[in-house]
């Protein structure tokens, strides 16, 4: 089960976004993995960033991972379109392909890669963000 929710005033092409997690899913053979994707504030994304690692500024995306094998548990990925759009300063990406990219990324981390570990990982985690960034 995919859910989408927008906290935000930022227009979700819902149909859109879950089509993305749908191809990151079904790619790494977990089509059957319950996910939740949020929009959010930078108000509200700070407060999440600050409590859960310990930064106190917004950022573009968060992710949890379901920690437990309870049934109907979601993984989350948070996203927050007004830090995303001044990512698009720099990669010149239209906003909604900026957001999808950085869904690709949440989604991944909830899967398990993690660039922040380095070395091989960082090289393991682009390769597949731009695997099905481009199938978008």
């Amino acid at each position: 089960m995919i859910e989408v929710n927008n906290l935000t005033n930022f227009a979700v092409d819902k149909t859109f976004f879950k089509g993305v997690a749908k191809k990151v899913l079904k790619g790494e053979n977990k089509g059957m993995e319950n996910i939740s994707i949020a929009f959010v504030s930078p108000n509200e994304i700070q407060l999440l960033n600050k409590k859960y690692r310990k930064k106190d500024k917004p950022t573009d995306v968060l992710s949890f991972e379901g920690v437990t094998n309870f049934k109907g548990e979601c993984a989350e990925v948070i996203l927050c379109p007004h830090v995303i759009r001044e990512n698009t300063r720099t990669s010149k990406l239209p906003l909604k392909k900026e957001v999808a990219k950085m869904l690709i990324h949440g989604i991944l981390h909830v899967l398990g890669y993690d660039h922040e570990r380095g070395g091989k990982e960082v090289e393991r985690m682009e390769e597949k963000e731009k695997y099905y960034f481009k199938k978008i």
